[in-house]
């Protein structure tokens, strides 16, 4: 478990977990979850420092419920200011993550020195997407967060895994627990940023900086197609399809991930950079 404590950023408080030390890896995490669900990634603290956030309104954050994924990200960033990091520091989100990941790099890209996009996509949401956003919020205000984890868990995870059967349990449990723990207010909020966020397609093509895309070949939610279709607005990126995983693919397959994410930054980022991590 990484060191929890609470950083004042802009109009709220957001409690931050932090390990390791070098080349800052800031982890954006999944909607509706929180910092927990990159425990996984714990081993990378060996070479890198792990900056993960409860984003607003999540987990044990404080304050109101985000109202949008470009609030979410000058969060980020306002964060990184606060934690007293001033050189680019990787950027690495999941799903709702990865949204808020990408407005990072489009709204401030000289915070950003590599970006890490998981199991996202770049498009808005259809407007049958929206509606369906809305019916559950809807439904999460009538009968609370368990509805909401009824409905996700099956979908975040490869319908087969090469995991042991009591691993694939400790992972539901996980995201179970921490879906039905949301605030009712932030997960309507959320849905209702989620649903409103732009399509990021156009403002992509901008982004100059190594970058990582990966996705679960199980993924339900954004699908291997997502992710290929990504590679062609930025050319320059490297693709990763992980078997056996779903929609989170740092949590189902931590070995390929945390393998692959430092392969990455050392081949992508110079020896000379003066905040790579440790070997």
């Amino acid at each position: 478990m990484m060191p929890l404590h609470h950083v004042a950023v802009r109009d709220t408080r957001l409690a931050v977990h932090t390990r390791g030390g070098g080349l800052p890896l800031l982890l954006l995490h999944a909607f509706p979850l929180d910092h927990s669900m990159w425990e996984r990634q714990a081993p990378l603290a060996d070479s890198l420092r792990l900056i993960a956030p409860d984003q607003r309104g999540f987990g044990a954050s404080r304050g109101s419920p985000p109202q949008s994924i470009e609030q979410l990200a000058d969060d980020a960033v306002a964060l990184l200011d606060a934690l007293h990091v001033a050189a680019p520091a990787v950027v690495c989100g999941v799903s709702m993550g990865g949204y808020v990941a990408q407005h990072v790099a489009t709204r401030h890209p000289d915070r950003v020195a590599a970006l890490v996009l998981v199991d996202t996509k770049l498009e808005a949401d259809t407007p049958e997407a929206r509606a369906g956003r809305a019916d559950l919020a809807a439904k999460v205000g009538r009968l609370g967060p368990s509805i909401l984890a009824d409905a996700m868990v099956p979908r975040l995870l490869a319908a087969a895994t090469p995991a042991p059967a009591a691993d694939r349990a400790d992972v539901e449990d996980l995201l179970r627990r921490t879906i039905t723990t949301q605030p009712v207010d932030t997960i309507q909020a959320a849905l209702a940023a989620l649903g409103a966020r732009p399509d990021m397609t156009d403002a992509m093509r901008r982004v100059r900086v190594p970058t990582l895309l990966v996705v679960g070949a199980e993924d339900a939610i954004t699908p291997p197609a997502c992710m290929e279709a990504a590679m062609q607005v930025l050319p320059g990126a490297r693709l990763l399809v992980v078997p056996g995983a779903g929609h989170m693919t740092p949590l189902e397959r931590p070995d390929v991930f945390n393998a692959s994410l430092l392969e990455f930054l050392r081949e992508a980022l110079p020896a000379g950079h003066p905040h790579q991590g440790r070997p």
